[in-house]
């Protein structure tokens, strides 16, 4: 799996910040060198703060996408050091070949992107993740975020075929349990 040079200081901040929160993290962590990773439910931006804890936690070297207004200054550097990419939802033209081939292009990565696309309630999930997944060949990891018991969930790892609809409904009902911090999926 894709992991960042060991470094104890940042291990122990990621860490302690989901110790305080009443954060854990569950399941077993795929050794694998490349995936597409989704976090769902999305619904807060709470979801980052967490999921950049768990990230230096477990010492992963992942890639994030994130709405280009998030990169301002002196957030914008942080977040790009973090693993953050931004991207402007206005104009998202050929963002799926710029991820196949970003991750064609290295020996591990973790691509993780919101499949929602949005902190806000949808009833129809994005599908860029099954096509990047699809394209560059790996396979979609599923995470969530539970605000009821506070935990990171690791789940299942799905390879997508041609059905990207079927496909879709599979990875949404899996996801059903998950409850995030303003809403459930749907």
């Amino acid at each position: 799996m894709p992991r960042v040079r060991p470094n104890r200081f940042t291990r122990w901040l990621g860490r302690t910040v989901l110790r305080l929160g009443g954060w854990r993290i569950a399941g077993p962590i795929p050794d694998i060198p490349k995936a597409v990773v989704i976090a769902a439910p999305h619904s807060s931006n709470w979801d980052g703060i967490w999921g950049f804890a768990a990230k230096l936690a477990l010492g992963l070297e992942v890639r994030v996408l994130g709405k280009h207004q998030l990169f301002w200054w002196p957030l914008g550097p942080l977040l790009r050091r973090l693993g953050g990419i931004p991207i402007n939802r206005e104009q998202p033209r050929g963002m799926i070949e710029q991820a196949v081939n970003m991750i064609r292009a290295v020996d591990r990565m973790w691509f993780v992107i919101a499949p929602e696309g949005t902190r806000k309630p949808v009833e129809k999930w994005k599908t860029g993740f099954l096509k990047i997944a699809r394209a560059a060949e790996v396979p979609v990891m599923a995470v969530y975020f539970h605000y009821p018991e506070r935990t990171i969930g690791i789940g299942h790892l799905f390879h997508v075929g041609d059905d990207l609809d079927a496909e879709m409904a599979r990875v949404r009902t899996w996801y059903r349990p998950w409850i995030g911090r303003n809403r459930g999926t749907f």
